[in-house]
């Protein structure tokens, strides 16, 4: 009971103490009751004995070994699946979602999975230093990824890593990790699994009873209970939108002060021409800032090589362009004739981007006003 207590949000062993002594005014001195639970404490197992606060941590990594699963049954061809795990650190309540993979996109999703599994967030996330999350490691000022921090804000949460060179540290994951490791790839070991799926509906029913059934020794009560009990009232509250997954990139404005994203060219205030700018990508956004301002969004468009752009960031002198398409300018080229045809095409190919041939060939196609469409063709 006091371990429990102790557990909770500004509790003391003084606190406990004090509230004992008024039950049973001939217990024992503040000292002795001190020695005694620390004495008590030492006999928990190295994960039970780590003092984390209700709802302050989550401890999150990938297992080190995967599952096998046979992906075509014809051939026996299987692939691995990598098992992410999360433990909640007061109660040790436990998650696993197995993904083809251990990129960006799959440990953002595990960690919304696993956040709508507990139905809150902890005050921090603690991952082991892996690469998809931590750019550099460092002990005073590690860099986490710049998606992952996203992901954790937008939660209310905060990521912090564990201190590089410090086993005590890395024993809090790893040790977390293990049991629920255990648990479960040594209870799937001679299963055969034809599904990313299969793995896990069959890791679900694992961790109800890691969670609900296996009451913790010296403890006496379940993962389930002690969440209950102790994590649950102290999460945050999730939102109510989920984080949509983003990425970020360092681009440079052209001298036609589009950027290029994925063979797709979106437009920025012209006055960014030339300038470095970052691009926050979703699926269905693109949205560009310049030293931490916003300077554009647009919806999102397939790689075709063609141009994004809004009439207001373009300077005065091109608004009068901006109904002309690469198709417009042939169209009228051609009635003109070949040679302007040939001409207005050579020019669009030569250019980085045809839009930036524009000028010249409507300059071409209005000699017609001046000097006619033979002349011109002459």
């Amino acid at each position: 009971q006091v371990h429990r207590e102790l557990k909770r949000k500004h509790m003391t062993l003084q606190i406990l103490w004090d509230e004992y002594i008024s039950r049973y005014p001939e217990g024992y001195r503040y000292s002795r009751f001190c020695d005694l639970y620390r004495g008590w404490a030492m006999k928990l197992p190295v994960t039970m004995r780590q003092d984390h606060a209700a709802g302050d941590k989550l401890f999150v990594d990938y297992a080190g070994d995967t599952v096998t699963v046979v992906v075509d049954r014809l051939s026996g061809k299987t692939r691995q699946a990598h098992l992410f795990v999360a433990v909640l650190g007061a109660s040790s309540l436990s998650y696993a979602q197995a993904r083809w993979s251990e990129t960006l996109p799959d440990w953002i999703e595990c960690h919304i999975l696993a956040l709508e599994f507990f139905g809150g967030a902890p005050a921090l996330l603690v991952p082991d230093n892996a690469k998809v999350a931590i750019i550099k490691a460092c002990h005073f000022d590690p860099q986490v990824n710049r998606t992952y921090c996203g992901m954790a804000a937008h939660y209310g949460s905060a990521v912090l890593p564990t201190r590089p060179r410090r086993p005590r540290d890395k024993a809090k994951v790893e040790a977390a990790v293990r049991i629920v490791e255990r648990w479960l790839l040594g209870r799937l070991r001679h299963r055969i699994f034809y599904s990313l799926a299969e793995v896990n509906a069959a890791i679900g029913e694992l961790l109800h009873d890691l969670n609900d059934k296996r009451v913790l020794r010296r403890v006496g009560v379940t993962r389930r209970q002690l969440f209950e009990e102790l994590d649950r009232p102290a999460l945050r509250p999730l939102p109510v939108e989920r984080y949509i997954f983003a990425e970020w990139r360092i681009r440079r404005a052209g001298l036609d002060y589009h950027v290029e994203i994925e063979r797709h060219y979106y437009s920025v205030p012209y006055r960014f021409a030339r300038e470095q700018v970052e691009a926050r990508i979703t699926a269905n956004t693109i949205e560009i800032f310049h030293k931490g301002e916003r300077i554009a969004a647009h919806r999102r468009s397939s790689g075709n090589g063609k141009h994004t752009t809004i009439p207001d960031h373009m300077p005065s002198a091109h608004r009068r362009f901006a109904d002309w398409t690469i198709e417009r300018i042939q169209r009228e080229a051609s009635a003109m004739g070949p040679d302007v045809a040939l001409l207005c095409e050579r020019i669009l190919a030569d250019r980085p981007h045809p839009e930036q041939g524009f000028r010249a060939c409507l300059g071409i196609i209005r000699l017609n006003k001046s000097f006619g469409r033979d002349r011109v063709n002459a």
